[in-house]
């Protein structure tokens, strides 16, 4: 007994709160900026895809979801952002398919290029989110003010609350920024208890997610109709659903590098985003004005109305946006991976429901997003944490813990959405 006393480590000491006070007002001054900045973004976008996809069509007499349309604004949408990469200094920043959740810290001269070509791809209607992109500028914004303010503070600090408080602004919550930080701690060595780590992150996600909750109110519940007691048939039908989604989100990452080679290719961003342009107006006109943008406005309305179309249009819709997410992320626009991933689990999941009535749509729909989630992120935490946030169901928390584990063993190891500069795949 006192030898397995003497080989146990000594007990991690905890960090006394008076070095932990002076972490909070820079903390909650970096969440609300990466906040409004991302709500500033958001809000732009919104107004001039109003105008693109509203006053302009109607102004011209033309159907605001016609194919002719659609094809017009995508291959537009793609000769704007292509001049912004061309020519606006710093070219926009690196390849966006390089780039993760773990933003690269970017010199300040190249943040402009970046929010315009954010703007223009979010109002234009390629199939990605804001999160990548604004993790970046937020990192740079929060490194060189920190460096201003505290030049002594290490810059790794800067970085992780920015990321921490842009995660908690995306989701309206600091929750999923919690998660995303134990994974991240899990991975390298660090000093102190866990709670001493993530202690200063929290707070700027809490300040993110609260700035956001009071000027948005963002709502991710997607009201579907209460599970209940799951039973027998809902847990197979969440182990299927799940292992199926994760298998179709691998599908889309094996492709990613041969579809990243073509357009890079191409050599110019004014040719490898025009065509990648008029390549997402096909895909729109094959699979509905539903697949277009990032997909959280239109995951909830395809799961307002679960009966509302059949097996094969659900199907449709899948394989489209997933197509177009690959599309768009390869050929140069500015955007993340995870809103599009949602709508391509969501409706995979209202696929299942259509074939089988006996789907619940709660189970459909969240399972299919942990998988797509889990292939296209390589984050089992945020995974389960925006599966479970859609449905908001607590009954639908054990089915999705379960349903994660032979989800994840069909994609740890392999591949992920994401490539070094050479164009190989990180692992």
């Amino acid at each position: 007994m006192a030898q397995d006393t003497a080989r146990q480590p000594p007990p991690v000491p905890a960090t006394p709160a008076r070095t932990l006070l002076p972490s909070i007002l820079p903390a909650l001054v970096v969440g609300v900026m990466a906040s409004l900045l991302l709500l500033l973004v958001s809000w732009a976008a919104e107004q001039l895809e109003d105008v693109l996809w509203g006053d302009l069509p109607d102004a011209l007499g033309v159907g605001r979801y016609s194919v002719l349309w659609m094809l017009v604004m995508l291959t537009s949408t793609g000769i704007l952002v292509g001049l912004v990469v061309w020519k606006v200094p710093g070219h926009a920043g690196p390849d966006p398919a390089t780039i993760g959740l773990d933003a690269p810290v970017l010199p300040l001269a190249v943040l402009p290029g970046l929010v315009l070509a954010t703007g223009l791809m979010l109002a234009g209607g390629p199939s990605l989110g804001p999160e990548n992109p604004i993790i970046t500028v937020n990192v740079a914004l929060a490194w060189w003010l920190g460096h201003k303010i505290a030049p002594r503070a290490p810059g790794q600090v800067w970085v992780a609350l920015a990321e921490a408080a842009t995660i908690g602004a995306l989701f309206g919550t600091p929750v999923a920024a919690a998660l995303l930080l134990s994974e991240a701690l899990a991975k390298r060595e660090t000093k102190g208890a866990l709670w001493d780590n993530v202690f200063a992150p929290l707070v700027a996600a809490a300040a993110g997610a609260m700035t956001t909750y009071l000027v948005d109110e963002p709502v991710f519940d997607l009201d579907l109709p209460a599970l209940g007691q799951p039973d027998w048939g809902d847990l197979l039908a969440a182990l299927v659903i799940a292992s199926v989604a994760a298998l179709l989100g691998m599908a889309g990452v094996y492709v990613f590098p041969y579809a990243h080679a073509v357009f890079r290719r191409l050599r110019h961003p004014m040719l490898a985003l025009p065509v990648g342009g008029v390549v997402l107006g096909l895909l729109a006109a094959l699979g509905g004005h539903l697949t277009l943008f990032k997909g959280l406005d239109e995951v909830g309305e395809i799961a307002a109305d679960p009966d509302g179309w059949t097996a094969a249009e659900f199907a449709t819709m899948t394989v489209v946006k997933l197509a177009a997410l690959v599309v768009a992320a390869s050929c140069g626009f500015r955007g993340g991976r995870i809103f599009p991933a949602v709508f391509v689990g969501s409706a995979l999941g209202l696929t299942a429901h259509a074939l089988v009535p006996g789907v619940h749509p709660a189970v459909g729909v969240a399972t299919g997003v942990l998988g797509v989630l889990l292939a296209v992120t390589r984050q089992g935490w945020l995974s389960l944490f925006t599966a479970a946030a859609l449905v908001a169901s607590p009954s639908i928390i054990a089915l999705l813990c379960i349903a994660s584990l032979p989800a994840w063993l069909l994609v740890t190891g392999r591949p992920q959405m994401q490539l070094h500069a050479d164009g190989t795949q990180v692992r």
